[in-house]
């Protein structure tokens, strides 16, 4: 057993038998070394036909993801483009996804034809796209649109 385990699983005894089981639960979580999820999301989620039109309306260069849940690529490139949207590219393209599954209709709109599909659009206009989970050229594609400081 990992040390992790063995130290979660001797608090969890120490605490059983003294501690009511909300309470060893909160406690037990505190104690986790990671977290299941960003505090703060900064690839946005689209979870409908009219958030992404006000998305791709707010922002001067937005990257729309097309993915899809059960996708291995879509799954390899997410955390790459989670660093780029809080790194790099932070304050200059709004960064947002939505599931092809759940929005079908977005999906045929776009003309997505394989995942992950990235749609690049500038002041509200489709100006570029790139297919695949390669990082290099995705990330030349978005030096090529990002304002300049």
């Amino acid at each position: 057993m990992s040390t992790p385990a063995r130290f979660l699983r001797s608090s969890y005894t120490a605490l059983r038998t003294t501690t009511p089981i909300s309470t060893t639960r909160s406690i037990l979580a505190s104690r986790r070394q990671f977290h299941a999820s960003s505090p703060k999301m900064v690839v946005h989620n689209i979870a409908t036909m009219e958030q992404f039109k006000e998305t791709i309306a707010k922002g001067d260069v937005v990257l729309i993801d097309a993915f899809a849940t059960w996708c291995g690529p879509c799954k390899a490139i997410a955390p790459q483009i989670a660093k780029w949207s809080e790194g790099d590219f932070k304050d200059k393209i709004h960064f947002a996804k939505f599931d092809v599954d759940a929005l079908p209709g977005l999906a045929q709109e776009l003309g997505v034809r394989a995942m992950p599909t990235f749609y690049i659009f500038k002041d509200g206009e489709k100006v570029d796209a790139f297919m695949g989970a390669n990082p290099q050229p995705l990330e030349k594609l978005l030096q090529k649109y990002a304002p300049s400081e």
